[in-house]
């Protein structure tokens, strides 16, 4: 989610909605400090009832309309990828119509909906949801750049973007897709994230290296034992300790967690301001949520 911010504040981007269900203060104390250090407002959009992935946009709208009648973004939260994000707004005015969307490349598009599109223009023709039959490769990337128009055609309740805005605009030769370069993944289920993690980092050590920590060290309010071993694959909050003996590989360690000596964590997420005990062995896809003492 912040390296989604990083990417809109890069681009001129001064203000993100938040279309959030559950504990908004929670979300909003995390996203304080970076709204601080990106420079960028960032409000938060609540949802009393679930809404779908198009309904938020409908509740959301005194805050996404201005006078400038700009287009605006839409970005998938679950999702990890790179995001060339200037190339889209000059693919969508290049094009002329009320919105674009990324599309990726799959090798099993029979587990997705598949998007139909030309190839020479990227007009969107239809899209096909777990095709039995080989229609393409492409699927929604859940990177969308909408005219304001759009939001005319959402009301407020639950509805899919996806399965109902999207299908009603392309049948108006209106929606254009363009081919996301570069890695896309996923993230909705634990052993995807855990994956899909790992090359996020792998791209951030080709584009940004200095945003990676290297060896042995104290990054910031991060303490790390000079005996830990720190393996591929690993995302750690601040103000954690890392005692002595301590393993670590493939997973992710958010804010406030301490784990104790000799501890061994792989392809896990441990929450918020836990304790993982001495000894102690988490591992095969474990999560443990905010505050939890093992």
């Amino acid at each position: 989610m912040v390296d989604q911010r990083e990417a809109l504040k890069a681009i001129g981007v001064s203000e993100v909605v938040l279309a959030i269900n559950y504990q908004p203060e929670v979300m909003l104390n995390f996203l304080k400090d970076f709204e601080k250090k990106l420079g960028i407002k960032i409000t938060c959009s609540q949802e009393i009832e679930p809404l779908g992935t198009a309904g938020p946009l409908a509740l959301a709208m005194d805050k996404l309309l201005d006078d400038s009648g700009e287009p605006f973004f839409v970005l998938n939260s679950d999702v990890i990828s790179e995001y060339p994000l200037k190339e889209m707004i000059a693919f969508h005015k290049s094009h002329g119509g009320e919105a674009s969307i990324m599309v990726t490349k799959v090798d099993e598009p029979s587990k997705y909906g598949v998007v139909v599109m030309e190839q020479s223009t990227g007009k969107v023709e239809k899209f096909v949801e777990k095709p039995k039959l080989f229609v393409g490769n492409k699927i929604n990337a859940g990177i969308y750049l909408l005219n304001p128009s759009v939001l005319d055609r959402i009301k407020l309740r639950p509805t899919s973007i996806e399965k109902v805005v999207f299908p009603k605009i392309a049948a108006e030769n209106k929606l254009y897709a363009m081919v996301l370069p570069g890695f896309w993944m996923d993230i909705g289920q634990l052993r995807d994230y855990i994956t899909r993690l790992r090359l996020y980092l792998d791209s951030l050590r080709k584009n940004s290296p200095l945003k990676l920590a290297n060896g042995p060290h104290i990054v910031g309010n991060v303490i790390v034992d000079e005996t830990a071993k720190i393996g591929e694959g690993c995302l750690i909050g601040p103000d954690c300790v890392v005692e002595s003996g301590v393993r670590l590989s493939r997973c992710t360690v958010m804010q406030g967690v301490r784990i104790k000596k000799h501890a061994c964590i792989s392809s896990s997420i441990i929450g918020w301001h836990s304790t993982v005990g001495q000894w102690a062995r988490v591992e095969n896809m474990t999560i443990l949520g905010e505050d939890i003492h093992v």
